[in-house]
């Protein structure tokens, strides 16, 4: 057995019909050139025959050992493969609105705690001769930057390259780092013992910052909206993807980031929505940004938890595009070079301060009456910066699926694909009406800042 970080073990306590706490992935692929009818049922007996699975594929918890939830990992020494990969078919015609459907009612079902916490569906039918594959996992095993390493992890850049391992395969590689799930608790707690003489003076910087310098954006500074409310178990996912070039080129000219510009294309898009749905809030929406924490070097290979939470004002109360870009970029640029003085453990810390009011939405009346700590999760997480392959065919599209609690019951997330950037917008289908409309909106609000910086298409 395994000992289950705290993080994980949230996750897990957590997880109710209404608020499952996987997150997924809805990725397209081109056939290859001559590809037959039978390529598929081909391609999954290959992926089939590759039994050697990675220790936190064979993983699912224990029995609870106190209030406090789930401790340890066990090991299934025999996946059932047939019930987690699984091959399906779309209704026609085909389309992808068919697809999106399927993908939202895959992502609104709760995994099997008696079996290792992950699923993945390969899916025939799209009328353009693509295919697809759904994939989530527990929130609890990987976080969203993990998840994608994982994916990438199986893909080659070689066209020709045959040997492409399927998701649950990959081999560990030399050198992977430790991960909390394999520590032993008292190398754990010995750990956050050295770090936590630290506290004392990141408290004080963060004080200094929001109350004397008011730089600072912090939890329940957001208005309370449409979108901040109890949500219910069933999801919609939309899913689209945007030249990469013409937010690379929007960020050149403004002086910004190019994650400022994603995150004001998707201000532009929520003000437009809440005023098409009549709701739009006077004060500016907050987002929360998730961070990653793990270095640029650590293995793919690596699991669990290890996400920082920044605060942003969105700018939704102002009507031009180029100012609610310089709202954003402040707001990133000041909670950055906080977390950056800060000590990994500093960080996670105040990252807990920011979405400490989360744990208490289960609460009788605390979502109805208190103000949210923020508005929406807004993740760009990085994807493969070329054109990658799996198994001969190419991938299309990245569209990335995440959690919803209540009090949040939008997520937009979205990953670099090549060329493109890959958003997936994941929503409440009880909550937020007509959720493709934002996809509208998103273009919408590319274009008012192309305007806006005096970029020509």
């Amino acid at each position: 057995m395994a000992f289950m970080p705290l993080t994980d073990s949230m996750f897990l306590l957590v997880e109710s019909r209404e608020h499952p706490m996987h997150v997924g992935g809805l990725q397209l692929f081109r056939k290859p050139e001559g590809a037959g009818d039978d390529y598929l049922i081909k391609l999954r007996e290959d992926l089939r025959a590759k039994t050697e699975m990675r220790s936190a594929f064979r993983r699912k918890p224990a029995r609870p050992v106190n209030i406090l939830g789930y401790t340890r990992w066990v090991e299934e020494a025999e996946p059932d493969m047939d019930y987690h990969f699984r091959h399906s078919a779309l209704p026609q015609p085909g389309r992808i609105r068919e697809l999106l459907e399927l993908t939202s009612r895959w992502h609104s079902t709760l995994l099997d705690r008696h079996r290792p916490l992950w699923e993945i569906h390969l899916v025939e039918g799209l009328r353009d001769d693509r295919f697809a594959m759904y994939s989530k996992v527990h929130h609890a095993l990987l976080d969203g930057v993990a998840a994608l390493r994982q994916l990438q992890s199986t893909l080659s850049e070689d066209p020709d390259n045959r040997d492409c391992l399927p998701p649950w395969a990959s081999p560990a590689r030399e050198g992977e780092r430790d991960t909390p799930a394999a520590r032993s608790p008292l190398v754990t707690a010995r750990e956050t013992l050295r770090q936590l003489g630290g506290i004392p003076s990141a408290v004080t910087k963060v004080v200094n910052e929001a109350v004397r310098q008011q730089t600072l954006t912090l939890p329940m500074q957001a208005p309370k909206t449409m979108l901040n409310v109890r949500i219910g178990g069933a999801r919609r996912f939309a899913a689209q993807s945007w030249p990469l070039d013409r937010v690379r080129t929007v960020a050149h000219a403004a002086g910004v980031s190019r994650n400022d510009v994603v995150l004001a294309m998707c201000s532009g898009a929520l003000r437009d929505y809440l005023i098409e749905q009549r709701a739009l809030p006077d004060a500016p929406m907050i987002a929360m940004v998730p961070v990653s924490m793990r270095k640029r070097n650590d293995s793919g290979e690596a699991i669990g938890n290890n996400i920082g939470a920044l605060l942003c004002n969105l700018g939704t109360d102002r009507a031009d595009a180029a100012d609610r870009l310089k709202v954003i970029h402040k707001s990133m640029r000041e909670g950055k070079r906080i977390f950056k003085d800060l000590t990994p453990i500093q960080a996670l810390l105040l990252s807990g301060v920011n979405v400490a009011q989360l744990g208490l939405s289960t609460v009788p009346g605390m979502v109805t009456n208190a103000k949210p700590p923020f508005n929406l999760v807004i993740s760009n997480v990085p994807g493969p910066r070329k054109t990658m392959y799996w198994n001969g065919a190419e991938l299309d599209g990245i569209y990335p699926a995440s959690v919803l609690l209540d009090g949040q019951a939008l997520n937009i997330t979205l990953t670099s694909n090549g060329d493109n950037l890959d958003f997936g917008i994941t929503g409440c289908r009880r909550s937020v009406p007509h959720l493709q409309r934002i996809l509208t909106h998103l273009d919408t609000a590319l274009t008012e800042l192309e305007v806006a910086s005096g970029v020509t298409r």
